[in-house]
């Protein structure tokens, strides 16, 4: 075996990997081209090889340097993004690539655990994942959900809430303004700038492989989930619903359906996405709908132990600027402002 560099977004090499190995969206070139697109940066891909040129694993990845720091993100903005790799050794084969440079390295794991075994990475922090299987048919389904999402589904359906399928940047643009609301509102953060769900529409939703579902209620979308549909499965991937809203129960409406979509679209498994460990509503409203749970791992690289002066003096004035950008006297025009900024430097 031998390793390569690849552009993955032209080189074909990448292609047949993620069509022969497990991968996710998050491997795509569809989502490889829109972090270019949204953000200008530059992804590159480490691919081991056999003697007949044939790839058996593979790991893209972002080399950033910018105010922040110099580091490699595998990958900017996706809630996990596993090597594909078989064995230990064809994971140090694609960790030496990434480590040549002796600069900080970011790591998000869920499927593939042989990373969590090399000593030189650390585990600094864990997130929630939960899954579905969509195999069983409509009936064994719906039956499988907790009893309260069922109420949930009906609750919404008595007081007249609508589930509609979005068909125009109308209804897009309507979705960042709750999401972003809701970012600001009740987190206290920013929300990835207008032209990555752009991007994401043009990518996916225009090309028939993903759909925005918005719960409308008296004319006014009080709700909506962005789901993306790659090979098997379909990603939960984005949602915001209005805080007033929420005893119509739009949440448990919209997933319902979307289970419902991704059934009819022949998807074999529903991706719930990731829940911070500390999101306990988040996490409960995705555990009455979800079969599987498991952990997202954040592996991290530091070559001499810990953040030089430079990242450690942004990664407290990141927080800073947030807050004065998503304070309630702040309009949301600026505060959008400021996410196409900044977001970029969350990474």
């Amino acid at each position: 075996m031998k390793i390569i560099c690849i552009d993955p977004l032209s080189d074909s090499l990448w292609q047949n990997l993620i069509e022969t190995q497990a991968s996710s969206v998050f491997h795509s070139r569809e989502w490889l081209q829109i972090l270019v697109e949204t953000y200008d940066f530059v992804v590159r891909a480490a691919v081991v090889v056999n003697e007949e040129g044939t790839p058996l694993a593979g790991l893209p990845f972002c080399r950033l340097a910018d105010i922040k720091s110099s580091r490699t993100v595998a990958l900017p903005f996706s809630d996990y993004c596993d090597p594909i790799v078989r064995d230990a050794q064809q994971w140090k084969l694609i960790a030496d690539v990434l480590l040549r440079d002796q600069e900080p390295i970011m790591l998000r794991c869920l499927h593939n655990q042989i990373p969590l075994a090399d000593e030189r990475f650390s585990c600094v922090s864990r997130a929630k994942s939960h899954g579905l299987s969509l195999q069983p048919d409509i009936d064994r389904l719906w039956s499988g959900l907790h009893r309260s999402a069922r109420y949930g589904v009906r609750r919404a359906r008595n007081d007249g809430v609508e589930v509609r399928i979005a068909d125009g940047k109308e209804d897009l643009r309507a979705f960042f303004e709750l999401h972003l609301s809701v970012r600001k509102r009740k987190y206290r953060l920013l929300a990835q700038p207008y032209r990555f769900f752009e991007n994401i529409w043009q990518a996916f939703v225009e090309q028939q492989r993903g759909v925005l579902m918005t719960a409308v209620y008296q004319n006014t979308m009080i709700a909506a989930i962005l789901f993306l549909q790659w090979q098997d499965t379909l990603y939960y991937k984005f949602s915001a619903s209005h805080p007033t809203a929420l005893a119509h129960r739009p949440n448990e409406a919209l997933l319902w359906e979307g289970i419902k979509y991704g059934k009819a679209q022949g998807c074999l498994h529903m991706d719930l996405g990731l829940s911070d460990w500390d999101q306990e509503a988040l996490i409960g409203y995705k555990r009455k709908f979800s079969d599987e749970e498991k952990t997202i791992s954040f592996l991290e690289y530091q070559p001499d132990g810990e953040c030089d002066q430079r990242e450690q003096g942004f990664r407290a004035l990141l927080p800073q600027l947030t807050d004065l950008f998503t304070d309630a006297s702040v309009p949301d025009s600026i505060t959008e402002r400021a996410s196409e900024a900044l977001y970029r430097f969350f990474c």
